[in-house]
């Protein structure tokens, strides 16, 4: 179950949904756009979670994901993550991020992605058309599926499991939605305290959470090792 866990919280470290949720709460309306892009993305992950998990054990999917979510992809990634958390901390990473600046300041304004000027139109449809077709099975959702299949539930259990695996994972957009809605006063100026905060602390706070999950990810995958 742990393993299951840890994997959710990996596949919630996703660029793509921050940038969905800002620019949504930039909108008016904010509550009914992120409303719109969790239900399609719900629709489309948990759909895919289940079909994915009842199917592994009719199918010879099953070895081909015991054999590509092993130990050494845990050791891999936490390796990654370590050497990213290194350059964090050290400050190396400060005359990279100068040289891009400095050639984005020379360069032409990068055109819009698309999905980001559907999100601009302030439609809850159309988010819910975005977070359908954005929420597509990653890495770390896969790895947390075959958890879950490994742990030989019931029907129903698997099912839950791959709810309560998408509720981790969508955190990102849930949590403000969950803010507007029970606080909506409060919300806002929450949230300009929280832009503030990362604009001064982000760099420390982004060292912490790879440090952290890639020491995680290195000890399960030599626990894993060693039990197997």
């Amino acid at each position: 179950m742990s393993r299951v866990l840890l994997f959710a919280l990996t596949a919630a470290v996703n660029p793509t949904l921050v940038a969905a949720t800002t620019v949504m709460l930039l909108l008016p309306s904010p509550k009914k756009l992120m409303f719109g892009y969790l239900l399609g993305a719900y629709m489309t992950s948990i759909t895919i979670g289940c079909v994915i998990v009842l199917s592994l054990g009719e199918s010879g999917a099953v070895s081909t994901t015991q054999n590509s979510v092993n130990p050494g992809v845990d050791l891999a990634i936490g390796g990654l993550l370590l050497v990213i958390g290194f350059v964090l901390g050290t400050g190396r990473d400060r005359r990279y991020r100068e040289r891009r600046a400095q050639k984005r300041a020379r360069e032409e304004p990068k055109k819009t992605p698309r999905w980001q000027e559907a999100l601009g139109k302030g439609n809850p449809r159309v988010t819910f058309v975005v977070g359908a077709l954005l929420t597509l099975p990653g890495a770390s959702y896969l790895a947390a599926l075959d958890g879950i299949h490994k742990l030989n539930y019931s029907t129903t259990a698997d099912v839950l499991l791959v709810v309560l695996v998408n509720v981790i994972m969508l955190a990102l957009i849930e949590v403000p939605l969950l803010s507007f809605t029970f606080a909506p006063q409060w919300t806002p100026a929450a949230l300009e305290r929280a832009k503030a905060w990362f604009g001064r602390h982000g760099h420390t706070a982004a060292f912490i959470a790879v440090t952290t999950i890639g020491t995680l990810l290195v000890v399960q995958g030599v626990v894993t090792l060693i039990a197997s």
